[in-house]
């Protein structure tokens, strides 16, 4: 039975989705090794049971393996019960390096489609900005898959509010992805105002004050 976990939206496009996510990222790589698959997987289903809709995952996450996961977990009925957000940006196979070139997102997008075994992904997210490429130009090319139905809505991870206001003009920015914490409270200066202009979503990443604590608290 589902939980009571409060709903929002997330921008102006019409995407709701629970107040409270789950991070997927930690279930596959960078604070260990891998956990157990159907530990993880029993992990997701309770999150969703308990009424957390909202997943997140990246193609970095792994890399790729914690999509895969993530779409294990969404047999069975689970995906239709849930708001997926998945990501692409930072390209394992050039070494790290950030891309956002057209080719290269669709690329990003129809893998991570065949990863997650879906047709089309909630929220896809450029997960750092590429400087080479105009921002303008890897947007279109999001805007393309919105329209294509490969993807609903769009999203960007640590952009600064030029980049935001840039991004926003072409396609509607539906959710930024950010570090705002008692650590890190500089993104108030200009870029939550900038999503409040754009009714943009801000989606609070709490990893660095998470991990710090660990370390005290050990």
């Amino acid at each position: 039975m589902a939980g009571t976990v409060k709903r929002i939206k997330l921008g102006s496009q019409g995407l709701e989705v629970s107040a409270q996510g789950l991070g997927c990222m930690a279930m596959s790589c960078l604070y260990g090794p891998p956990e157990p698959e159907p530990d993880m997987i029993a992990l997701i289903h309770h999150a969703i049971n308990s009424g957390i809709t909202l997943l997140d995952t990246s193609d970095i996450y792994g890399p790729y393996t914690n999509e895969i996961l993530v779409g294990k977990a969404l047999k069975g009925g689970m995906r239709e019960r849930v708001e997926l957000a998945t990501k692409f940006g930072i390209s394992f196979a050039d070494g790290g390096k950030i891309r956002g070139d057209p080719a290269y997102v669709r690329a990003c997008c129809e893998a991570s489609l065949k990863r997650l075994d879906i047709d089309c992904i909630d929220l896809y997210y450029q997960h750092r900005v590429d400087t080479k490429i105009p921002i303008e130009v890897t947007i279109g090319e999001l805007k393309k898959l919105v329209e294509e139905g490969k993807i609903k809505y769009i999203g960007l991870s640590e952009a600064c509010a030029a980049t935001i206001r840039r991004a926003h003009a072409v396609h509607p920015i539906t959710a930024v992805q950010l570090e705002w914490s008692l650590w890190s409270r500089d993104v108030e200066a200009e870029i939550v105002p900038t999503c409040s202009a754009c009714r943009s979503s801000k989606l609070k990443i709490w990893s660095i004050i998470k991990s710090y604590l660990s370390v005290l608290m050990k």
